[in-house]
């Protein structure tokens, strides 16, 4: 009979006198781990999108969904669940069974931002989930309505300048990466641009549209479409080089702003996922985003695929975590 580490540290506790049912239970628990380990996946795996249908991490989330099922051998059922910066999706996935039929497509929202506004968050975004990769990055657009007479960033700026809160702009709801893209935006240009915020990416889009605001950050894969029919005016890209899609589009940087956000979206489960699991549903990501198909349909988004071991991703994580407690402290946005 093999008998594992586990194993061997209950019998040795039992003999040090532990109570019999509890070590009975961690024999028990210790074996239901391994087994679910060499089976995994058996069935399907829920994945939830902590964003609203036609936002930027949904886009990603379905370019990715489709192979990736083929290459872990299990349907994936999306899940959207939008609402509190995604913190509504991410408290799900961290209540969940840690038996890797659940994940989430995170964005900077619930792990890296909304907690951090949060006086008694529902979860902590380190100790809550594990991290399995980095899947994705796009750049943020700075997006206008064509009825703003700002054709450029420095027309913009004097505009908000010269109209103190006058102006507004649509998030996907508060905490979320573009709500705090254009916070961002705020203090580095000097305006006071008022934040209107939305149950998701599309509706705030739609907001936008609709001239119910004037400005907003959105991903460049929900952006595009519209700017190229003329619905709405681009006028600057918020990462550190141009888009192929959009270049005559300056960056904000050559602008003449120190600025530089992206989009990012990545691959968590619940923390406590046995390392084999961990192992599985890494390797089928990385064989999704070198796939021909997901690369092509990533570039014709202006996405860029971003694959990472889960050590890199949590250390990403936290760095991401450190970068917006500064935004959020001098922004004064904790709490509210």
């Amino acid at each position: 009979m093999v008998i594992n580490k586990t194993a061997s540290a209950t019998i040795a506790a039992m003999r040090g006198g532990l109570p019999l049912i509890v070590c009975a239970a961690a024999l028990v628990l210790s074996g239901i781990g391994a087994a679910t380990a060499q089976t995994f996946p058996s069935r399907p795996i829920r994945l939830v999108i902590p964003a609203s249908p036609g936002g930027p991490a949904d886009i990603v989330a379905r370019i990715v969904a489709q192979t990736y099922a083929e290459a872990i051998g299990q349907p994936l059922i999306a899940d959207n669940r939008s609402g509190a910066g995604g913190g509504i999706g991410a408290e799900i996935v961290a209540r969940s069974l840690p038996d890797g039929y659940t994940v989430m497509i995170s964005h900077s929202g619930p792990l890296a931002i909304e907690p951090l506004r949060q006086s008694k968050p529902a979860y902590d975004p380190l100790r809550d989930f594990t991290a399995l990769s980095l899947v994705a990055e796009q750049p943020y657009v700075l997006l206008v309505n064509p009825s703003l007479p700002a054709r450029n960033v420095a027309e913009l700026v004097t505009l908000a300048r010269a109209r103190p809160d006058k102006l507004n702009f649509a998030s996907g709801g508060p905490g979320t990466g573009i709500h705090m893209a254009a916070e961002l935006f705020n203090l580095v240009a000097g305006v006071k641009i008022g934040h209107v915020p939305y149950k998701g990416a599309g509706p705030g889009m739609a907001a936008l549209l609709g001239g119910e605001v004037e400005m907003m950050f959105n991903g460049i894969s929900s952006a595009l479409p519209q700017v190229r029919a003329g619905k709405l005016r681009a006028l600057a890209v918020a990462g550190q080089k141009r888009s192929p899609l959009l270049p005559d589009l300056p960056t904000l940087q050559q602008a003449g702003f120190m600025y530089d956000t992206s989009g990012w979206y990545g691959y968590v489960g619940p923390s406590g996922l046995p390392r084999a699991i961990v192992t599985r549903l890494h390797e089928a990501l990385v064989k999704t985003l070198a796939h021909p198909e997901v690369r092509e349909r990533f570039a014709a988004q202006g996405i860029e695929g971003a694959g990472s071991s889960p050590e890199a991703f949590a250390s990403f994580l936290r760095e991401e975590r450190d970068k917006w407690r500064k935004v959020i402290e001098a922004s004064g946005l904790k709490g509210d």
